[in-house]
């Protein structure tokens, strides 16, 4: 083989370590009008891993997430795959219309992205972006992200300071705004896999009602957030 054929060789595996290898900015936005999302989990990984699949049971990793806003089990599924990942990027609780600072994130030879966040208030809500191909090209992307149920506990809209997985009950609602008093929805549909939240019902009584939770500030329709991902 000639010099210049190994050069070009060279070249080439060079090329093909680069691209596996991605630089990220990274920004998330917070869609709603009213609802906090509790600290962020983003995962760099293979096809290997997932941090949840619509239309499978949730892991108990992930209800822990949903209903109580830890990520740490989730954390430790990431480390333990040997996969990236960018924690809490909002530095607590991110407020509707609030944008994460722009992260760099060294994703490695990682192929995917995904992210989840709890959404408050509601009883197992979250955001969720399972498994997004992360481009091989350099520019800017948005991704826009659905809120999920993850079929673990019945929306009931109660705030009870609950938030531990099997207690029932949403964990408070950040902005100050919930009601009390309420004496619970029936949730009636059913659904005990992850799937697309139908959103919040809410009331209009702050002292009673069926919910906790106010229609007038804390419904949504999909999509509830944005990622802006920067490939350098």
């Amino acid at each position: 083989m000639s010099a210049k054929s190994l050069s070009l060789l060279a070249l080439f595996g060079t090329l093909a370590v680069s691209a596996q290898a991605a630089e990220l900015d990274i920004t998330i936005t917070n869609l709603t009008n009213g609802n906090h999302f509790t600290p962020i989990l983003v995962a760099g990984h293979s096809s290997d891993l997932a941090l949840f699949h619509a239309g499978d049971m949730a892991s108990p990793a992930l209800q822990k997430m949903a209903e109580g806003g830890d990520i740490s089990d989730l954390e430790a599924a990431v480390d333990g795959a040997g996969a990236e990942k960018l924690v809490n990027p909002a530095s607590g609780l991110l407020a509707p219309s609030h944008s994460t600072d722009v992260v760099s994130f060294d994703t490695q030879d990682s192929m995917y992205l995904s992210v989840v966040a709890m959404i408050l208030p509601t009883n197992d809500a979250f955001i969720g972006l399972d498994s997004w191909k992360i481009p091989s090209e350099a520019g800017t992307y948005q991704v826009y992200l659905n809120a999920y149920d993850a079929g673990t506990e019945a929306n009931d809209e109660l705030i009870t300071g609950g938030g531990m997985p099997g207690v029932a009950g949403i964990p408070a609602a950040p902005g100050g705004d919930g009601g009390m008093n309420g004496t619970g929805l029936e949730d009636m549909s059913g659904n005990d896999k992850v799937h697309i939240h139908p959103g919040v019902i809410g009331d209009l009584d702050p002292a009673g009602g069926p919910s906790d939770v106010d229609s007038r500030i804390h419904r949504w329709l999909n999509p509830v957030a944005r990622m802006t991902v920067t490939v350098k």
